[in-house]
């Protein structure tokens, strides 16, 4: 353990003006409190906050967190009250503390909830000062280092979990890569031992035997930028075991395949210097393409500014290198507490000046519960990013797979609301269009339009999702209260009363109800029986069995469904009794990314989104329609799907093909050879498919077939 002198003195070595007699009155503080108390480790329970205070030195921060680090268990786990610590050490390390130990107080039914609670409250106490993450993010480092101690399997893993989806992602929001890593291995190496422990022997292995050619390619980089009157730091950083496990998952490639284990870092004096670099390094080596990031001119949304580059460099390895200015390099080690104005003794940093932030903060308030609010902010933190531009010129990054809707409601909630349209580089898309780093992106917006149910398909960030669904709530709430409020007058009226919303306040305990409009949304939604509602405000009527108002309705749909299920169209967001047919030029497939065209005396064609044709329809957008398959729906129909196949001419090799397309249960519906020669057959086939699903099966099968020499799904 770290003395107490020790202690006052690292951060004395980066904060002269510390505030000396607070931090050694809260060492003895803490000690005392925590008495004879242990962990699991056997060793005394004072060593964690210590520990945690330690890591807090390491991000350099001010005299009030260091403290907070000491006290942030003695309200929980000792005697010590909130009153005391407020007037031992002040307003602003009591709050402090106040919102570290505000998380650990749940007390719910499930783990799952708990876990999600534990989570919104974190989110709700960071906003307020961003200090209180940075003490729990370094409360939970201490702890995953010592988590081999806890005897109870589940329960370290579920820790270990919690970590992994939680705590690093949000260390990776705030820029602070270190703790990120090792928040990361810690997870990594409980949940996956076997994995953990071969992937650091393969890096030990390749250290022992390399690391004479890391120094030789060093020496060559800053040589090759000392001709070039570059002065740089150059470095070389191993990447961590779990990045290279979740690289090697993503891209389903093996160890030996890896060829950027080692990334170099060119650390140089301004921004100038870092493109000039880039120039030198380019101009001596091959560089290797789609490789080329530029963070500097567009930042990750943490802050994180480099240039990166992958070249094929000296002695011919293939090597990625990081250039950055000295500045940059300490945001990138540090994040938000490189740049902390505390130092500086500025005003109390906001945590709301945090873009991810305020849209955490904006999920929040339309999640229907915990636990949806924790589906939603995960989309928001583990995706890859895309960056993409408003018409001013402003910067949006989006989750890869983001579509206009996202765009919109990252730009505004208001503006996705009413999003009717969407302009990516000048041209009009389909709202579910995905969108690509660098587009242009202008929303058109009617006050006319609503959220559509439909979005929710294709929209990829929380922040989209918890608005639609939030606005699907209430609308579902409106329409349930205006049919119970229907069943529940004429259950009266039979009876001879008049009914009246206000004549249900005094049975709401009864139906465990808020208010009258939720009783009505529960007989609405089938919840709860008018009859019984009526026999509980009226005792003296008879009541009748619960499914009684229920049949009814259950059987209208029945009827509603049956009606039509012989050609209904899988499709939702059509216009109700318009023709529909399937466009020859795309054949789109259940599963496809589809949109719908208005095409006049002959109602609507659907086209898949790539399909070339839409280019035709660019300048009318009254005619799009914004479609997708119904998932949800029954779909008995079969469905075209065209291949181009180039066949080997030999005997029995068109038996072979259309064999194959039966044992895949295919049905070939039309044949057409397009070109033939001494060798080859080419050929268009119609096959009868359920999805594209059961297409890429029959084209996989096919490309199998020793007499197929290709075979691609055609379009036009």
């Amino acid at each position: 353990m770290i003395r107490q002198y020790q202690l006052v003195e690292l951060v004395k070595s980066y904060d002269p003006g510390a505030d000396e007699d607070m931090l050694n009155r809260a060492y003895v503080f803490s000690m005392k409190a925590h008495g004879s108390q242990s962990r699991a480790s056997g060793d005394p329970y004072f060593s964690h906050p210590l520990g945690v205070a330690e890591i807090l030195t390491r991000m350099k921060l001010d005299s009030a967190s260091i403290v907070t680090g000491l006290l942030h268990d003695t309200v929980e786990d000792t005697d010590a009250t909130l009153g005391q610590i407020e007037q031992l050490f002040g307003k602003e390390v009591g709050r402090l503390v106040d919102g570290v130990t505000k998380l650990s107080r749940i007390e719910l039914q499930s783990d799952n909830t708990k876990h999600a609670e534990n989570f919104r409250k974190l989110v709700l106490a960071m906003s307020d000062d961003i200090r209180v993450l940075l003490v729990k993010l370094a409360d939970r480092l201490h702890n995953m280092q010592t988590l081999h101690f806890i005897a109870d399997p589940e329960k370290r893993k579920r820790i270990a979990l919690e970590t992994l989806e939680i705590y690093a992602p949000l260390a990776e929001r705030i820029g602070m890569q270190d703790m990120k890593d090792e928040l990361e291995n810690a997870a990594f190496r409980e949940i996956n031992s076997e994995a953990y422990h071969s992937l650091k022997q393969r890096l030990a292995y390749l250290r022992e035997q390399g690391s004479d050619m890391v120094r030789r390619v060093m020496d060559q980089l800053k040589a090759d930028l000392a001709d070039e009157g570059i002065a740089a730091q150059i470095s070389g950083r191993e990447k961590t075991p779990y990045s290279i496990w979740r690289k090697m998952q993503r891209k389903n490639i093996g160890f030996e395949q890896l060829s950027d284990i080692i990334a170099f870092r060119v650390v140089v004096d301004d921004v100038g210097q870092c493109y000039q670099a880039l120039g030198v390094l380019h101009s001596r080596y091959a560089v290797v393409p789609g490789r080329f990031k530029d963070y500097i001119s567009t930042p990750k949304p943490n802050n994180y500014r480099s240039l990166h580059t992958g070249i094929i460099g000296p002695e011919r390895q293939r090597i990625e290198v990081q250039i950055r200015t000295r500045e940059m390099h300490e945001v990138a080690e540090l994040g938000v507490a490189a740049h902390w104005s505390y130092k500086q003794g500025d005003e109390r940093v906001e945590g709301k000046q945090y873009r991810w932030l305020r849209e955490l903060l904006d999920i929040l308030d339309h999640a229907a519960g915990p636990e949806e609010f924790l589906e939603h902010t995960k989309l928001e933190m583990f995706q890859d990013q895309v960056f993409c531009f408003t018409p001013k010129g402003d910067l949006i990054a989006l989750p890869r797979g983001a579509t206009p809707v996202d765009f919109a409601y990252a730009v505004h909630s208001q503006i996705g609301d009413t999003c009717v349209g969407a302009k990516v580089n000048g041209r009009i898309m389909p709202l579910s269009s995905e969108l690509h780093n660098g587009d242009q992106v202008e929303i058109v917006t009617s006050r006319a339009q609503t959220p559509s149910p439909t979005w929710e398909r294709f929209v990829v960030t929380g922040r989209a999702r918890a608005r639609i669904r939030r606005f699907i709530r209430t609308q579902q709430r409106e329409q349930y209260i205006e049919l119970g409020k229907a069943i529940l007058d004429k259950e009266f009226r039979q009876e001879g009363f008049e009914f009246a919303p206000k004549s249900l306040d005094a049975v709401l305990k009864k139906f465990k109800c808020d208010d009258a409009g939720d009783l009505m949304a529960q007989v609405g939604a089938g919840l709860q029986s008018g009859r019984e509602v009526l026999h509980a405000v009226m005792p003296g009527t008879k009541a009748a069995p619960r499914a009684a108002n229920i049949v009814p309705i259950a059987t209208q749909r029945a009827k509603k469904k049956g009606k039509g299920t012989s050609n209904a169209i899988p499709i939702v967001g059509l216009i109700p009794g318009m023709a529909v047919h399937f466009a020859g030029c795309c054949h789109p497939l259940p599963g496809d990314r589809i949109v719908g065209i208005v095409m006049t005396g002959k109602g609507v064609t659907i086209h898949t989104i790539d399909c070339e044709s839409l280019e035709s329809y660019a300048d009318a957008p009254e005619r799009w329609l914004d479609v997708a398959w119904d998932s949800a729906g029954e779909d008995r129909e079969g469905h075209v799907g065209r291949l181009h196949v180039v066949l080997t001419n030999s005997p029995g090799s068109l038996g072979s093909l259309s064999s194959v397309i039966g044992k895949t249960e295919g049905n070939i519906s039309n044949l057409k050879i397009t070109r033939r020669s001494l060798d080859f057959f080419e050929m268009t086939i119609d096959v009868e498919v359920k999805d594209v699903r059961h297409l890429t099966n029959i084209i996989a099968a096919l490309r199998a077939t020793p007499s197929v020499n290709s075979v691609e799904r055609a379009r036009g």
